[in-house]
Order: C-alpha cells, then sequence, then structure tokens
C-alpha cells in the first residue's frame, strides 16, 4: 500500500477499482499486502456499502479473530480471508452475505491429526447453527473454500442443503465426522470437490447412474472398505482423481479406462491388488501417477508407450517384480521417478537417464543388476539406488550434478576408488551414503575442497584410506555443517582424524570397528555442546576415562573390553547400553541422576553389591536389563502406576527375597525375566492381570507352593507366550484354567502373516529356553515362538486335554516331575510344536497314533515313564532314535529292537482307540498293526 497517496484519487491505488459511472470502490484487493495486526470495529473497511469484492489473502492479522462487521458488506459477491492468521469461530454474521458467489475462510496454518488440531490452540472454527444458517442464506453460492475449518460439531448431513448452484468445494482437513452423504457426489454444477484428510469420515461411491460433472475429486483419507465401484467411470470430465489411503480392496475396474482426460491419478496407500492394468495406456494426458503403497504384483506393463506427457511416477511399495520397460516413447517431461519398495529385477533401462528434466530417481529396495548408466544432465536433486544389487562403477555423471542434495548408493556392489574430494563439487549436498559397497574411500583432499551444506555422511562398510592430516584440516574446516558421520564396519584401528574438522556432530557412529587405542583427548572436544548420539560398540575399548558431552541422549559401548568401575554418565542421557563388558564394582548410586532414562542395559558384566533401590522409581524407564551380573540383595520394586516399563531382566544373578508387588502398576510390562537367581516366593498369580505380558520366565529359582489357577471368569496372561516356571520347587496338579486362557498360544494366524521380534529400536530382547536338556540362547525373540516349561518340579496328576487348543505352541516340556495318566490324545491339534518333552513321568497307556500328524516334530522324549505297547511309525516318528523312549520297558517295535507280541498289540488297542469317533483314525490304525512282524496275522484279521 505504498503507492496510496492522499493527494491522489482512490480509485487509481493500487488494488482498487471504482465503478466507472458512480465512482464507489467495488473491488479491494488488498492481498500479499503485508498487513499486520487485528482489524477493529471502527475500521474504514466495513463503510464500502457497493463493496463487490474484498480480498485480504496472504496477511498478518495476528492471531486475531475474523470481525461480525463483515457482515455489513451486504452487496459482497466475493470474499477471500484465507491465509491470514485469523483464529476462532466464524462470526454467524457472514451468513447475512447473502449475494455472495464465492467465499473462501480456509487457512494452511491449522491441520487436525485423529480429533485433534496442530499449529494454534484455538483453529478457525466454524459451529453447526452458524453453518447451516450459511448454507441456507447463501443460494448463489458457487465457491465455498473452509480449508482448514474445524467443522468437527458440524453433522454431515446438513451438507445436503448446499445450494444446487455450488461447482467447487474445498472440505479439506475440516475433521469432519460420520457418514458423508452422497448427494454431495451428484450435485449438477459440482466441478471440484476436495475433502482430503478428513479421518473420521466415511463415504460409499454412488454404485448407479452416477453422473456429475466433476473435474478435481480428491476423498483421500476417508474410509471406503469397499471396491472401486464401475460407475466411477460415468465421470467423463474428470480431470484429477485422488483416492489416497481411502481402504480401498481388489483390482481397479477396466471401466476407469474410459476416463481418457483425467491428467492426475493417485490411489496411494490402499488395499488395491493383482496386476497394474494395461488400460492406463488410454491415459494420454496424465501428468501424475501414484499407485504406491499397495499390493500389486506382476510385471510393469510399458503403459508409458502412449503417456508422453508423464511428470511423476510413483509405484513404490508394492510387489511388481520382472524389469522396467527398457523401450518408451518420446518420454521427455518426468521430474519425478519413484519404484522402490518392490522386487524388480534386470538392468537400469537407459531411458531413465535421458530425462533433461528429472529431479527425483529412487529405484531402492529392489532387485536391480548391471551397472547405471551415466545421467545426459544435470538436474538432479535426489538420488536413491540403495539395497539393490548394482555393480560396476560410479558413474562420473554423479559429480556434476551441481543440484544434488541426496546420494544414497549403499547396499551395493559398486567398486571404485572414490576420492571424497570429487563430492566436494556439490555444494548443495546434504546427505552422501555410501556404505556397504566395495569402494576404497580416500579421504586426502586439498586445503581448498570443502563441503558447506554436508550434514549426513554415511561410509559404514566401506574400505577408507589416507585421512586427511591435522595441518590441512587446521587450515580449512572441511565439514562445517556435519551433523550425521557413519563410519562403522570400516576396519578402523583408531580414532579417525576427520573427526577434527567437525564442529556441530550430533550423531557419531563408529561401531564394529577394531579399535583398541585409548580416546584421545581432543575427542572430549568434539560435538561437546551438540552430541546427541555416540555409538562405540563392538570395539576393543578397554577404558573410557570421562563422559563429556552434556547433551549427549544415546550412548552405545556395549561389547567392548571396558574394566574398571561404572562411568558417571551425563543426566541428559535417554539410552545406556553398557553390556557385554568387563565393568566390575557396585552400580553407584549417581545412576539416580538419569531422570529421563528410557533403556538402561548393564548386562553381561561383573557388577555387584546390592542394586540401587532407585531403579524402581524411574518414571520414564522402559527397558530395564541386569542379567548376567553378580548383584545380590533384594529386587527394588517401588513402581509406580502408570509406568512405562517394558523389559524387566534379573536374569543369572544372586538376588533373594520376593518378587516386588508393585510390578503390578506395569500395565506395559511385556518381558519379566528373573531366572536363575535365589527367589523365594510362591506363584505371582497377581501377574496375570497385566495385559500385555508376554514373556515370564521363573526357571531356576526357589518358589514353591501350588500355582495358584486363574478364575474361569477372568482373563489370565492372554498375551502370554514364554511360560517358564521350570527348575523349582512347585507343586500340585498342573493349572488348566491358566493353559485355557494362553490366547496368545492359540492363534496362528498373526505368525503366517508376519515375522517380527520383541524389543525396542535400540534394545532387543534375549531370553534362554531349554531344548532337549540344553539351555540355548535366542538372542532374538521371534514373536511367533512360544513355548511351556514346567519341568523338573514336582507337579502332579493328569496332563490337561486343554492343551490341545494351544494350536501355536511350539515348545512343550513338563519333564521330571510326578504327572500321570496317559499321554492327551488332544496332543494332536498341537500342529505347530517342534519339541515335546514329557520323560521323567509316571506317564502310563500307549503313544497316541494320533501323533504322528505333528509334522513340525524334531525333538521328542518320552523317557522314563510307564508308557507300553507300540511305537507308532510314519512321518517324523520314523526319524527318531531309541533315547526318545528308553526307561519305558513295555513299550516296543522300531527303533526299539524289542518286537511286538499279540498280546501288547491287543492290549493298546482299547487305549488308542479312546474317545476316538472318527473312521480315519480307525483306518490309520489298522494299517499300523499290519506293519509289525508278528502281529501280522492279527492285523489281517482285524482288517
Amino acid at each position: 500500500m505504498t503507492s496510496w497517496k492522499e493527494d491522489d484519487d482512490c480509485c487509481s491505488w493500487h488494488g482498487v477499482t471504482c465503478d466507472r459511472v458512480t465512482g464507489h470502490v467495488i473491488d479491494l484487493d488488498l492481498s500479499c499486502s503485508w498487513l499486520y495486526g487485528n482489524i477493529p470495529s471502527n475500521s474504514s473497511l466495513f463503510f464500502f456499502p457497493r463493496l463487490q469484492r474484498l480480498n485480504l489473502t496472504f496477511n498478518d492479522f495476528n492471531l486475531s479473530r475474523i470481525s461480525p462487521y463483515f457482515g455489513q458488506l451486504i452487496s459482497l459477491t466475493h470474499l477471500n480471508l484465507s491465509t491470514s492468521k485469523f483464529i476462532g469461530p466464524i462470526p454467524v454474521e457472514i451468513a447475512l452475505l447473502s449475494n455472495l458467489v464465492s467465499l473462501d475462510i480456509s487457512s494452511d496454518y491449522y491441520f487436525p491429526i485423529g480429533n485433534n488440531f496442530y499449529g494454534v490452540d484455538v483453529p478457525m472454527s466454524i459451529e453447526r447453527h452458524v453453518f447451516e444458517r450459511l448454507v441456507q442464506n447463501l443460494t448463489v453460492l458457487k465457491n465455498l473454500d473452509l480449508l482448514f475449518v474445524d467443522m468437527s460439531t458440524i453433522i454431515p448431513n446438513s451438507l445436503m442443503n448446499l445450494t444446487f448452484s455450488l461447482t467447487s468445494l474445498d472440505l479439506s482437513y475440516c475433521n469432519l465426522q460420520g457418514n458423508f452423504p452422497t448427494h454431495i457426489l451428484c450435485l449438477p454444477n459440482l466441478q471440484i470437490l476436495l475433502l482430503r484428510d478428513n479421518f473420521n469420515l466415511t463415504d460409499n461411491f454412488p454404485k448407479f447412474n452416477w453422473s456429475s460433472p466433476l473435474k478435481s475429486l480428491d476423498v483421500s483419507d476417508m474410509n471406503f472398505s469397499e471396491q472401486l465401484p464401475n460407475s466411477i467411470s460415468n465421470l467423463l470430465s474428470l480431470r484429477e482423481l485422488s483416492l489416497d489411503n481411502c481402504t480401498l480392496v481388489g483390482s481397479i475396474p477396466t471401466s476407469l479406462g474410459n476416463l481418457t482426460q483425467l491428467s492426475l491419478l493417485s490411489l496411494r496407500n490402499n488395499k488395491f491388488n493383482g496386476q497394474i492394468a494395461s488400460f492406463l495406456s488410454n491415459f494420454v494426458q496424465l501428468r501424475l501417477l501414484d499407485l504406491s503403497e499397495n499390493y500389486f504384483t506382476g510385471q510393469l506393463p510399458n503403459f508409458f508407450v502412449n503417456i508422453t506427457h508423464l511428470h511423476i511416477l510413483e509405484l513404490s511399495s508394492n510387489q511388481l517384480n520382472g524389469p522396467i520397460p527398457s523401450h518408451v516413447n518420446d518420454l521427455q517431461n518426468l521430474y519425478l521417478v519413484r519404484l522402490n519398495n518392490n522386487y524388480l529385477n534386470g538392468t537400469t533401462p537407459s531411458w531413465l537417464f535421458t530425462q533433461p528434466l528429472l529431479i527425483f530417481l529412487d529405484l531402492s529396495d529392489n532387485r536391480l543388476t548391471g551397472h547405471i548408466h551415466q545421467f545426459q544432465s544435470k538436474s538432479l536433486i535426489y538420488i536413491c539406488l540403495k539395497n539393490n544389487r548394482l555393480n560396476g562403477f560410479i558413474p562420473s555423471s554423479i559429480f556434476e550434478q551441481v543440484n544434488l542434495t541426496d546420494l544414497s548408493l549403499s547396499s551395493n556392489n559398486f567398486i571404485r576408488n572414490v576420492e571424497l574430494q570429487l563430492f566436494s563439487k556439490l555444494k548443495s549436498l546434504f546427505w552422501l551414503d555410501l556404505s556397504y559397497n566395495s569402494v576404497v574411500v580416500n579421504f586426502a583432499f586439498k586445503a581448498s575442497s570443502s563441503f558447506p551444506q554436508l550434514q549426513y555422511l554415511k561410509l559404514s562398510g566401506c574400505n577408507l584410506s589416507k585421512f586427511p592430516s591435522k595441518t590441512v584440516l587446521e587450515v580449512n574446516s572441511s565439514f562445517p555443517q556435519l551433523d550425521y558421520l557413519d563410519l562403522s564396519n570400516c576396519n578402523l584401528s583408531e580414532f579417525p582424524s576427520i573427526l577434527r574438522s567437525v564442529n556441530q556432530l550430533a550423531r557419531l557412529d563408529l561401531s564394529n570397528n577394531k579399535i583398541s587405542s585409548p580416546i584421545p583427548n581432543w575427542m572430549w572436544d568434539i560435538g561437546k555442546d551438540t552430541l546427541s548420539y555416540l555409538n562405540l560398540s563392538r570395539n576393543y575399548l578397554t577404558t573410557i576415562e570421562q563422559l563429556p558431552w552434556k547433551n549427549l541422549r544415546i550412548l552405545d559401548l556395549h561389547s567392548n573390553k571396558l574394566q574398571g568401575s561404572f562411568p558417571i554418565p551425563p543426566p541428559s542421557l535417554e539410552i545406556l547400553l553398557l553390556s557385554n563388558n568387563k565393568l566390575i564394582g557396585e552400580i553407584p548410586h549417581s545412576i539416580c541422576n538419569l531422570s529421563v532414562i528410557q533403556i538402561l542395559d548393564l548386562s553381561n558384566n561383573s557388577f555387584g553389591g546390592n542394586i540401587p533401590k532407585c531403579m524402581g522409581n524411574f518414571s520414564s524407564l522402559h527397558v530395564l536389563d541386569l542379567r548376567k551380573n553378580k548383584l545380590n540383595g533384594t529386587i527394588p520394586g517401588s513402581f509406580a502406576k502408570g509406568s512405562p516399563l517394558r523389559t524387566f531382566n534379573f536374569n543369572e544373578n544372586k538376588l533373594e527375597g520376593p518378587i516386588p508387588r508393585s510390578l503390578v502398576n506395569c500395565t506395559m510390562l511385556e518381558v519379566l525375566d528373573i531366572s536363575n537367581n535365589k527367589v523365594i516366593d510362591t506363584f505371582p498369580y497377581w501377574l496375570q492381570s497385566l495385559p500385555e505380558l508376554q514373556v515370564l520366565m521363573l526357571h531356576s529359582n526357589k518358589f514353591y507352593g501350588s500355582v495358584w489357577d486363574c478364575s474361569e471368569t477372568k482373563q489370565c496372561f492372554p498375551k502370554l507366550k514364554f511360560f517358564d516356571l521350570s527348575n523349582n520347587k512347585f507343586r500340585g496338579p498342573l493349572p488348566a484354567w491358566y493353559f485355557k486362557n494362553l490366547q496368545a498360544m492359540k492363534d496362528v494366524s498373526d505368525g503366517e502373516r508376519k515375522l517380527e521380534y520383541i524389543g525396542e529400536t535400540y534394545y532387543q530382547d534375549s531370553i534362554v529356553v531349554t531344548l532337549k536338556g540344553y539351555e540355548i540362547e535366542l538372542e532374538k525373540v521371534i514373536s511367533i515362538f512360544t513355548t511351556i516349561d514346567f519341568s523338573n518340579n514336582n507337579f502332579h496328576g493328569e496332563i490337561p486335554e486343554v492343551i490341545g487348543k494351544l494350536h501355536a505352541l511350539h515348545l512343550l516340556n513338563f519333564s521330571h516331575n510326578n504327572l500321570s495318566g496317559r499321554i492327551p490324545s488332544s496332543f494332536e491339534n498341537l500342529t505347530a510344536l517342534e519339541s515335546l518333552d514329557i520323560s521323567f513321568n509316571q506317564l502310563s497307556g500307549g503313544i497316541p497314533n494320533q501323533l504322528i500328524k505333528l509334522s513340525f516334530l524334531s525333538l521328542l522324549n518320552l523317557s522314563y515313564n510307564q508308557l507300553i505297547g507300540p511305537i507308532p511309525r510314519g512321518n517324523q516318528f520314523d526319524t527318531f532314535q531309541n533315547d526318545s523312549y528308553i526307561g519305558n520297558l513295555r513299550l516296543c517295535g522300531p527303533p526299539l529292537s524289542k518286537k511286538c507280541t499279540n498280546d501288547e498289540l491287543q492290549s493298546t488297542i482299547p487305549s488308542i482307540f479312546q474317545g476316538e469317533d472318527n473312521d480315519s483314525s480307525w483306518f490309520d490304525w489298522k494299517i499300523s498293526l499290519m506293519g509289525y512282524g508278528s502281529g501280522l496275522v492279527l492285523g489281517i484279521t482285524i482288517a
């Protein structure tokens, strides 16, 4: 407004338009005018009774509210108050502007996530009664834009009163909730409908007779959970279609190929499957195609033949395989290509490297082979080829990409002696990752070489040579902005002097090297105020004198040879990993200063003495691992309600006393392991209420008494997958109701779908299980693996039949007890079982022939019981040797040398068929009988 002069006619001012006849101001455009502050009620702005157009967009009204005096401008046909930092409710007086043709009160400062808005405390909003008045009075409205206006109180049905004259409606990011009326999709004049990111809004497309002049439709992030109907093919005027994150399923209907005017098609993050349809070649005007994050399979069709105007191609995160098409016709407009996270193979086609406008290329996480071509242009900003099988030399044309910010070539088979100074030509380079290749990186550079913007440098798994001298680094700091440096697994034997050139380092990873020399004095000054992550694990360090980094959040020193006492950590630490060292002495009380600690792993050292009581008071602690030390005394236990503790592992110490009852407050607890101690207590039945507990390891202690059974009316241990009470003094019957409630051991569907491990990002849970008498450490606990081990106790009575319902059980050990009765025939349902040990009991009767159905069973121990009759044959039973059956004097048949007599065969028939009521089991037994030497005649007779 600097051009406005009081002596001039206001109709000549910039942004002011007057009626040529009356001289009245009819159009006021003050957009992008650097206006600041609120608009007072006496502002002259409200005294233009004939004002028809008002545009105040892109100003700063300092989080003030929209004035109700806008309602005085009754002649307005166009009002634009967007993106000007208004907040609060839209006044009802806006509904008085009945002549409005266009209303835009949108903002880009606030965005909803779920039911909450982020950006400011009071976003712009519209109340239900205001909106209803607005749609009732604005009967000639054509354009309505309420982007980022909170409409959470609006009932979607009130949208049905919108005028039929509406041509454009934008209600994106409005926090609408409920069912969106399908009627809106069929308004006779509507050309633009944008409803993106209303996460709690559901809808269904019209299935029949969907006729509409729509040109742009974006209903992304709404919940459909259905197939895309054929009726969408009736929208012949459609230019832009965005259905991202709509939970759409099935294949794309071929009728979609009728929409030949499409220039934008985005179906990202749905559940579409099948092959990518070749009808995409019908979209000759297409400029953006995004089918990423779906379940498309098969080869990539060569639809580029006709789509010559394509600018953006996104097919990442699918299950596509086969080669990338090698021939295209006149495709010269591409500037973004993302084909990452698929199963694409073959070589990279040359046309990808000849695109004159290409700025973004991501082919990562595929199976591409061969070498990469020289880039013909210098336009690239982002190149990511990591996790493939590419080989050959890194093309020299990469060093000519003067605008390049991100380069990732990691985990390939590139070979080359790379001089790091070549990358110094790329003055905009922000991210450089050459890790895990066969390249030799030469660090020797001239004093003039510099990386002014580089913040991320990862060279792990590379061979490094010729670090620059101290003199060169003092002359010119080569990495003034470096924030992340990863030189892990680089065969380093000392701390690299390259660190001297780094002033603002925040993350340093030198793990998996051979560094044995003491930490040099100059290291204490590296990132003294900025370093937040330091990983020196898996080296040969013997001492660490100090930890001077006052803002350090993550410190990983595990698997070194550190000796001496516990190093005093800075109070800012959130993760401290000191496992697998040779530290001694007591854990100091200074550890109580770690008020924000989340993961504390001191396992596999030689710490002794008592555990500081404060370890039960950490309000932020997720993981506490003190296993394999020499700690004594009692287990600290003052955990408060709401504790986030997830892992509590004190295995293999000398701890005594009971389990602290305050652990019941840790409702997030997943892993509890206090095995191999001297704990004296009864069974901690109160743990059964922990909803997330997956691992309960109490073996090799002094627990005693009965295992109190679960009440029939309660949910007990619903997620438990590892249940180990072995090597204690428990007695009484086996707890049948507990077995009945182990829901996580019943369902095998999750295990078939995905493979996951129990553990945190920086910490991996591990436990010890007993397999055929040997203790085996599972360094990673697979979430689908399940075990029950009650061995070496004094349990008596029969084995409950209900165990047969634990279909996901992998390991079952009831050995060395006083169990009696028969082996339950329900064991045949344990189809995932790999190890079964019920040796050293008083079990009687025959071995159920149904057990041959256990096709995964690799370890079987039935020794030292009172079993009788023939040993079943077939499937896995043909692989078990004598030691699976010894000590059962009345068992007969292979692999034992004792042959079965007719009397032994006859005596086992009743027990074998007990509880059986299907013909197939009878037939299986008949065939088994017919194969036993002296029992052949009897077998034929029964047949």
